[in-house]
């Protein structure tokens, strides 16, 4: 027992000691931690993954330095420096409960923002917004342990912060509209947009400069928020995921007008009904719609599940109908134009 007590006794063998506890400590919590989210996010892997690799590298690393912190703190080599090392291990302690801070609000915005609008992920613009405003306060409750004023320093940060809003106004203009396009929510992160008749696609992300379009080509196109906070902007995507179908066609006045009605609806109820992407009930409508220079032209009405459907579902639409008219007999008409000679 004379040895035991000796060990125990010795300084550097307590130290030992406790970080291997902090070890096996951190092995049990990670295990546990797991446990638990798995539990609560049930068969959702990728969201356990996700929240996983969030949250648990802060946690484990809060739980390694307290660690570290329990086994050091007695060691007499560092009673000289007992105010500096609480110190640094407040502001390492501080730092690290606000990147969890930060990681867990980000997670629990996720999880809100697909309850309420189907959202995979919010906006970075939160994210960042967010972030600095954590990290911010943690300066301060680091700089009020330290007994600084930060009286002074927070006049200063306004007068710099007046300084830099006068310097960086587009910014700052980019920044405004980006809150403004996440708050009144005219477009959302997975929204099929339409900025004009060549300018289409996915929104990415809106950032606190600028907002990211995934196009058709799976080129970025970025554009300022202020710039597309002004424009005019078809959302594809709302109220609702599914959307009309309009095609344009027409055939030659020599036609059967209503054989043409009753084979362009046969073919567009095929669609409707096989097509990948076609709302499988829907009734496809049908009117004519003018009398062209060398047609006859109607519009076909169709309904597709969401936006990215529509050129599959268009595409077969066009197939099918020509290849029916064909076998109908029924022409469409080349532009032409007649000329008399008056003499």
């Amino acid at each position: 027992m004379t040895l035991l007590d000796d060990l125990l006794v010795n300084e550097y063998i307590m130290f030992v000691i406790k970080i291997i506890g902090t070890i096996i400590i951190l092995s049990i919590a990670y295990f546990f931690l797991k446990f638990i989210i798995r539990k609560i996010t049930g068969k959702q892997k990728r969201y356990s993954n996700f929240i996983l690799k969030q949250i648990t590298k802060p946690i484990l690393l809060l739980i390694f330095f307290i660690g570290l912190y329990t086994a050091a703190e007695p060691l007499s080599i560092f009673n000289e420096y007992e105010f500096e090392i609480d110190g640094l291990f407040f502001v390492i302690t501080v730092l690290i409960i606000a990147l969890l801070s930060s990681r867990i609000i980000t997670v629990i915005m996720i999880v809100f923002l697909k309850i309420t609008s189907g959202l995979q992920r919010p906006p970075q613009l939160i994210n960042k917004a967010i972030g600095i405003i954590i990290f911010v306060i943690a300066i301060a409750i680091i700089l009020r342990y330290f007994e600084f004023d930060i009286t002074p320093l927070i006049a200063g940060v306004g007068l710099g912060a007046l300084a830099i809003g006068l310097a960086l106004q587009s910014t700052l203009s980019n920044f405004f509209a980006g809150m403004h396009l996440i708050s009144d929510r005219p477009i959302n992160v997975g929204d099929y947009i339409e900025l004009d008749k060549d300018t289409s696609g996915l929104v990415e992300d809106i950032g606190w400069r600028s907002t990211r379009i995934r196009t058709l080509a799976d080129n970025l196109l970025i554009v300022p928020n202020a710039k597309l906070a002004d424009s005019n902007i078809t959302n594809l995507s709302l109220p609702k995921q599914e959307m009309s179908l309009w095609i344009t066609c027409g055939v030659a006045y020599e036609a059967d007008l209503k054989k043409v009605e009753k084979v362009t609806l046969e073919v567009a109820k095929e669609i409707q009904k096989t097509v990948n992407g076609a709302i499988k009930d829907f009734e496809p409508q049908f009117r004519y719609r003018e009398f062209g220079d060398s047609n006859i032209n109607f519009i076909i009405v169709l309904r597709i599940e969401e936006p990215m459907k529509r050129f599959t579902v268009k595409n077969e639409f066009i197939k099918a109908l020509k290849d029916r008219f064909d076998k109908e007999k029924i022409e469409i008409s080349w532009p032409i134009r007649k000329i008399y000679n008056i003499k």
